[in-house]
């Protein structure tokens, strides 16, 4: 659609933005990075920092221990250095004594406090409070338990803080950097309780400054941030404003005026507007703006259950052949040059997405191979499709594209393919129940380590309660994921990965479509925007020039 038809159904909605803009302060006289959030934040309490809309909010306000530089490598944050036991099982982290909570009234003068082990001790154990109902509960799972049940995490004194694990778990560096680890003052929820999801203080690049909610967030420098760049402190941007336009659209439309500074989404009712055909920006934009890409550690893939007793089974998945074919019978590179731009990198691995550490080449899978797809159905038992029951394909609206995609792609071979269109939540509850026997699912690293997507082939992770929706068993790769989390060598611990992640391709139990990519359009005045494969939103190195620079 070209950008002058969507004008006028817009003017109404923009009208209303600018308008409820306007009952805000004033910050045009400052230095600030403007984006949008079209979901719904709906915290900004670490702990709850589940979806990407809550992180990337957060991410402004808190530190952790350590946090992942743009090669996914675990660097110094709060904690300037750390120790790992030869065991695998201790972790001492030395802390900077440098650091502080933003200036708040819960500390005495309104002056920051300084941040101590003792803080982390309170942030953890607030984590895994069973009535906070935090869903990264699950982040110190590792860790060990005292007598009293209390996590086995001991303040040595100010800055030297121990945490003690049951077993060796080499992610659990990886783990800390997550949002949920940040630490907080304890000051604030003895004073704020509840309201604290409303009323963040963190040490954070940037301090809370207002939230109207589903309106407009903005945060404000923090004058005592810790982190230096070239010598300079961080971060040179005076605010950020977050506002709420829902519709994409509209978004679009507030981006090409020079109201946001940064659009982080390729809808597709303007995809064809701002990328050509084979995912280049348009050149009409091209004076203006600047576009970034990388991987993005997101697996899209379609799941097939394999629980012979679950509701909806269709036995002739269970069939390893059967679902080879259907992994052979389609072509990825077209796929993605027609309904994505060329947004993406074909899989032609296995489930856990290149730019992984420890997983730099994207071969050993599948490609369109049409004659092994006609000769894996003969062997099934299902020459030309013949005798093959329609498979049903569960998906959402956002997916429906691809699915008809493959749908046409497949009838080619005999097998037949109904889309079966659901709501997202439905979907996810269907899945969890294995009630579907084809569906469409993403897997998105929480943490930069392939354990992260092997575990959703690990039998006792099966669903409800773990992330095992093809309930896929298989006693080999049990065994191997049982060794590979004791590992702390990480060249062993990578080949374990690789050979699990060559069983999932061999026996099939779902169909990798493409790894993600992140893209990200600036305008040329934005500079030090970063992109890592997690798909963070770093602002403390970003900048704005004036036209003059």
């Amino acid at each position: 659609m070209h950008l002058k038809f969507l004008h006028y159904s817009l003017i109404v909605s923009l009208t209303f933005i600018i308008s409820c803009n306007t009952s805000f302060e004033d910050l045009s006289h400052l230095s600030v990075f403007r984006y949008n959030e079209d979901g719904n934040i709906t915290s900004l309490d670490p702990i709850y920092a589940r979806n990407q809309s809550n992180i990337w909010a957060t991410s402004q306000l808190y530190n952790g221990l350590v946090q992942l530089d743009n090669n996914l490598q675990v660097v110094p944050a709060i904690a300037k250095s750390w120790r790992v036991s030869d065991n695998g099982l201790i972790y001492s982290f030395i802390l900077r004594d440098d650091v502080f909570f933003h200036d708040n009234e819960v500390f005495p003068e309104g002056k920051g406090r300084r941040v101590t082990a003792r803080d982390f001790v309170f942030s953890f154990s607030r984590l895994v409070d069973p009535t906070l109902n935090s869903p990264g509960l699950w982040v110190m799972n590792s860790v060990d338990r005292n007598i009293d049940g209390n996590l086995n995490i001991t303040v040595i004194s100010d800055t030297v803080l121990e945490i003690v694990l049951k077993e060796p778990f080499p992610p659990m560096l990886g783990l800390l950097t997550m949002q949920y680890c940040s630490v907080i003052p304890q000051e604030a929820i003895v004073l704020f309780g509840q309201d604290f999801r409303k009323q963040p203080i963190g040490t954070g690049p940037f301090s809370f400054a207002y939230w109207k909610e589903g309106v407009k967030l903005v945060f404000r420098k923090n004058p005592n941030y810790f982190e230096f760049e070239n010598q300079q402190q961080l971060p040179y941007l005076d605010a950020v404003s977050i506002s709420f336009i829902q519709d994409r659209q509209t978004a679009f439309l507030e981006f090409i005026k020079g109201n946001l500074d940064i659009l982080t989404r390729v809808d597709a009712s303007y995809k064809d507007e701002l990328l050509t055909p084979t995912g280049e920006l348009n050149p009409s934009y091209s004076h203006r703006f600047n576009k970034l890409t990388g991987a993005f550690l997101n697996t899209e893939y379609l799941g097939f259950s394999l629980d012979e007793n679950a509701r909806g089974n269709l036995s002739e998945l269970n069939n390893k052949k059967v679902r080879q074919a259907i992994n052979y019978g389609f072509d990825r590179e077209k796929m993605l040059l027609y309904l994505k731009n060329n947004l993406g990198t074909p899989a032609h691995a296995g489930f856990v997405p290149v730019g992984m550490p420890g997983f730099a080449e994207n071969d050993g899978g599948y490609f369109y191979d049409p004659k092994k797809t006609e000769q894996l159905l003969y062997e099934a038992g299902f020459p030309k499709g013949e005798g093959l029951p329609p498979v049903e394909l569960s998906t959402t609206s956002m997916y429906a594209d691809i699915s008809q995609y493959l749908q046409h792609e497949l009838s080619r071979f005999g097998i037949q393919l109904k889309i079966n269109i659901m709501p997202p939540s439905t979907l996810r509850e269907t899945m969890a129940k294995a009630e579907v026997p084809f569906f469409r699912g993403s897997w998105i690293a929480d943490y930069p380590d392939a354990e992260n997507y092997l575990a959703l082939f690990y039998s006792l992770n099966h669903t409800p309660d773990g992330p095992n929706y093809t309930r896929f068993y298989n006693p080999l790769f049990d065994l191997l994921y049982e060794k590979s989390r004791s590992i702390v060598n990480d060249s062993v611990r990578f080949n374990y990965y690789r050979q699990m992640d060559s069983i999932i391709i061999a026996e099939a139990p779902i169909v990798p479509l493409f790894y993600d990519q992140s893209v990200r359009f600036i305008p040329h005045s934005v500079k030090g925007m970063q992109i890592n494969p997690l798909n963070q939103m770093v602002l403390k190195n970003v900048m704005i020039l004036n036209s003059e620079e």
